[in-house]
């Protein structure tokens, strides 16, 4: 039920154009400070989950690994997304707050 929730938000949260998708848009929004909140595909390589690892930990944005990249992506209104940032901070928050739950319950 949690992840439900979390698509359908992030969902919304593209509708208000606070999402950057796609590796190069999410390493741009990571990299210049608009990314509160990096979601990454649990199905991505593992190259690509190092990658944001490191970033996201030496700019201090918190990153998750959720879903499958169909799941992002139709999330999102795309085919398959292995990664985005959400550019919102109220978004970010609250997604944030449902990530860990679903952590927890999984």
């Amino acid at each position: 039920m949690q992840r439900d929730k979390i698509l359908s938000m992030l969902g919304l949260a593209t509708k208000a154009g606070r999402i950057a998708s796609g590796e190069f848009s999410t390493e741009k929004a990571v990299k210049s400070g608009s990314a509160f909140l990096v979601v990454v595909s649990e199905e991505a390589s593992e190259n690509t989950k190092k990658k944001f690892r490191n970033m996201c930990s030496f700019y201090q944005v918190p990153m998750y690994l959720y879903a499958s990249k169909e799941a992002l992506g139709n999330a999102i209104g795309k085919e398959f997304r292995a990664s985005l940032a959400v550019l919102d901070e109220g978004f970010a928050k609250s997604l944030e707050e449902k990530l860990k739950l679903a952590e927890k319950t999984e």
